[in-house]
Formats: C-alpha cells, sequence, structure tokens
C-alpha cells in the first residue's frame, strides 16, 4: 500500500500512456495529457515510461504514505510540500511511513505527474489503467480519486533512474505556438475562414476537460458550410460547431462527431496545451524551420528516447537531442499582431 489520499484535489486520476487500438470500436484513447512529463517522472524512478502515475489537474492532492518508497512530480509547477518543507520536480525523493504530500494549486502550466517507484495500480481494460470518467474505466473505480482512496503499488520491475538536466525540464511560463495541419474538412470553409483561424490567437476557455476545450478567440462562421455525416475524431482535432467557436480534443475526446473539422494540432504539441495560456496555432509547414519548432521536436524526440532507450543515459543521449535544437538557445520574443515572432536580433 503505497499512500492514503486525505484530499483529493480538483480531478486527480491514474493515467499511463492510453489504450491503443480501441477507435474502431468507439473507444477513446485517453491516457496522460503530457506524455513527455509522465515520461520524465517515470524516468527519474527508473520507470517504464508508460507506467501507471497520478495526473493533477491545476490543484494537486494531499495523500499520507503508508510505505518505504520514492516518488518524482514532473509537469505542472505546483507548491509541492513533504512534511510541509518545499521539493522540487524532477527528481527522486524518498518517503517514509506517516510523511506526509501536498500539492497546491498551479502555477504555471495545467497538469502535474506524481510517478511512485514501480507504479500505480489500478482496474485494467484493453491493457490500460487510464481513467475515462465518462465511462468509468480504469484507476481506482474509474472516476477521479477521492478523499480515502488507498493507492497501491502496480510493482512493476524497474530500470537504472535516469538524471534529468534542467535543460530537458518543460517550460510553462510563457506563450506557445501549436503548430497545426489544416483539417480534413477545411476544404468547406472560406478561404479568409482558414487565413483567420491560422493568425488568431487563442485561449482555453477553463471549463474545458479532458474530452476538450473551447478556443477563445475569433468566430469561425461554418454556417454555410453542407451538413456532414459523423467522422473520426482525434486528439488533437479542431472542430467548429455551428456557432463558429473552435473546440480542441483532447485525450478523452469522442472517436466520431459531426462538426467540420477545420484543423488537426500535430500530436507533439499537444503536451503544451494548457487552458490558463494563449497559443496561436500555425500550419505546420510554415514554421518548419523555426527555433520554437525544434523545440517541440526536442520534446518528442525525448520521449521516444525515454520509451525505446531508457537503459542509455541522457549525456550519451545528447548528441541526439543538439541535433534537434536542445536545449534551446535563450532567446527573446515580441508579440506583433498579435503573434509570436523570434525577436528581430536574434537571427535564423
Amino acid at each position: 500500500m503505497i499512500a492514503t489520499l486525505h484530499q483529493p484535489g480538483l480531478q486527480t486520476t491514474i493515467q499511463d500512456a492510453g489504450r491503443r487500438g480501441g477507435r474502431h470500436l468507439g473507444l477513446p484513447q485517453s491516457g496522460a495529457a503530457d506524455r513527455v512529463s509522465l515520461a520524465l517522472a517515470n524516468a527519474v524512478l527508473g520507470n517504464p515510461w508508460d507506467a501507471p502515475a497520478l495526473e493533477c489537474t491545476m490543484t494537486g492532492p494531499a495523500l499520507e504514505f503508508e510505505m518505504d518508497i520514492d516518488f518524482a512530480i514532473a509537469g505542472a509547477e505546483m507548491d509541492a510540500r513533504l512534511n510541509d518543507e518545499p521539493v522540487g520536480g524532477y527528481r527522486r525523493i524518498g518517503a517514509k511511513p506517516g510523511d506526509r504530500l501536498a500539492l497546491g494549486a498551479a502555477k504555471a502550466g495545467a497538469r502535474a505527474y506524481i510517478a511512485f517507484a514501480g507504479g500505480v495500480a489500478g482496474c485494467a481494460f484493453f491493457n490500460s489503467v487510464s481513467t475515462y470518467i465518462p465511462a468509468g474505466l480504469g484507476g481506482l473505480h474509474g472516476q477521479a480519486l477521492r478523499a480515502g482512496d488507498v493507492l497501491r503499488s502496480r510493482n512493476t520491475d524497474t530500470m537504472a533512474p535516469v538524471d534529468i538536466p534542467d535543460a530537458l525540464h518543460p517550460n510553462f511560463g510563457h506563450d506557445w505556438i501549436l503548430r497545426a495541419t489544416p483539417g480534413p474538412d477545411a476544404e468547406y470553409f472560406n478561404p479568409k475562414t482558414i487565413e483567420d483561424f491560422f493568425s488568431t490567437p487563442f485561449h482555453a476557455d477553463r471549463r474545458g476537460d479532458r474530452m476538450g476545450l473551447r478556443l477563445i478567440g475569433a468566430k469561425m462562421p461554418c454556417e454555410d458550410t453542407p451538413p456532414m455525416k459523423s467522422s473520426a475524431m482525434f486528439p488533437g482535432t479542431v472542430q467548429c460547431p455551428p456557432d463558429g467557436a473552435p473546440i480542441l480534443l483532447g485525450p478523452d475526446a469522442q472517436t466520431i462527431g459531426g462538426y467540420r473539422r477545420i484543423a488537426q494540432v500535430i500530436d507533439a504539441d499537444l503536451p503544451l496545451i494548457d487552458p490558463a495560456r494563449r497559443s496561436d496555432l500555425v500550419p505546420a509547414h510554415q514554421r518548419a524551420n523555426r527555433k520554437t519548432d525544434k523545440f517541440a521536436a526536442a520534446k518528442a524526440d525525448c520521449l521516444i528516447y525515454f520509451r525505446f532507450q531508457p537503459s542509455l543515459t541522457v549525456a550519451q543521449f545528447q548528441p541526439s537531442l543538439k541535433r534537434v535544437g536542445w536545449p534551446p538557445s535563450p532567446h527573446r520574443t515580441t508579440r506583433r499582431a498579435g503573434r509570436l515572432t523570434p525577436h528581430p536580433s536574434r537571427s535564423e
């Protein structure tokens, strides 16, 4: 028995990499919304990158440990305290029975991950213990964790832990450019609407959830588009309902839908989505050589590293990181016409 929850936080769930191969059955992918942070927290402990961990949304839980165990925190910046003493993220921390861990509200970012050595046990369904609340699947009882819930160890075999350098820590402190490609229904929209979509800064309505986020910004009129049959949807799909307010689908999104798909955010950028921040959506092909894209590509490469090469050290992996521009050089940005662009003093 790892720990007992005294306070669950706003929405704390057990998540792993999600369910693959069930979309034809109407089964959403689910899984960690920020797979990079999940992988980093697990790597610190020597867990497989996709070992189940706690996903904490906006605020974290308060729990009491019932055994000697190591844990690690990654992702959103939350005020984490062990026995009222501050603890940092991206490092291995030891706890003993009676110790109390509490995570406060997120200062930057939306989701933090608490991983435990060996992983967290949950109810498996379709080869995953990820919690999918709408159908009551996975987790402890198919729902967000509640006060009094007991966390148990999955006893997953561990490998050599990885020391995560500061350069690999995600930065949640400023706006991000989310790369997207025109969706399969883009041809049904007026060209001016498509242009406005890819040139308008959006921010997400905080009332969103893991199924999707309403994007607040310019309206995308689609009342003149012909009706469509229900078609495939994926995490990162941007739908346009009749009111013109786009919806960006998340990890728990439905597998089919009837709203036109104006764009698709690329998979590597999905961890950047945060209801608390602004985001610019831009066509992926227009930003292929920008430093910001290389940083996002490096995050995706980092995930591949922890998934397929867990025995390597970060030092051995540095050449690959440098090829994709990680760590990025310090640079400044200016906002012109509502967009993030490289500062004129920095050359490409």
